[in-house]
């Protein structure tokens, strides 16, 4: 795993990490100034909400590769 220098020189930077019941710990290797400002976002770990986001996704996908999508040719693409 790679160290991943971080000092200010980029506006945002999204590390994984996650909660072991006492603290947070990164799961990349950082390093940060001291004090450097952090948001934290907790992610729903659910195999529910996974399984509807990729059932929405495979419905997205069915409508617009379906027998009834528009066949667009070379000369529609160049109007």
């Amino acid at each position: 795993m790679a160290l991943i220098d971080y000092r200010g020189d980029m506006p945002l930077l999204s590390i994984q990490a996650h909660y072991d019941g006492v603290q947070v710990l990164l799961d990349e290797k950082v390093r940060l100034r001291r004090n450097s400002r952090l948001i934290v976002t907790v992610l729903e770990d659910s195999d529910e909400d996974r399984e509807e986001f990729l059932r929405m996704a495979a419905s997205g996908l069915a409508g617009a590769y379906s027998d009834g999508e528009v066949e667009y040719t070379e000369t529609d693409l160049k109007r």
